[in-house]
């Protein structure tokens, strides 16, 4: 399995927190020496470990946040 290597370049929020101490948290994530994209995904403690997530690029997310407003609940 190839080593995949991230930074978390900016903690931005936590989002939900589980009985065993993981996050889902949003961050803005280096992937690979990658420019950072804004990530969601679930984080061990001391983000030694991850979850399956999503990343965004920066107009994805305004898209999303659009698609939200839009969309909000009644």
């Amino acid at each position: 399995m190839t080593k995949v290597n991230y930074e978390i370049v900016k903690h931005i929020g936590v989002l939900s927190e589980s009985k065993t101490g993981w996050t889902k948290e949003i961050n803005l994530v280096s992937w690979n020496n990658r420019d950072p994209k804004y990530d969601i995904r679930d984080w061990a403690p001391e983000h030694e470990k991850m979850g399956k997530g999503i990343t965004l690029s920066k107009e994805e997310v305004q898209i999303l946040i659009d698609i939200l407003n839009e969309n909000k609940p009644e």
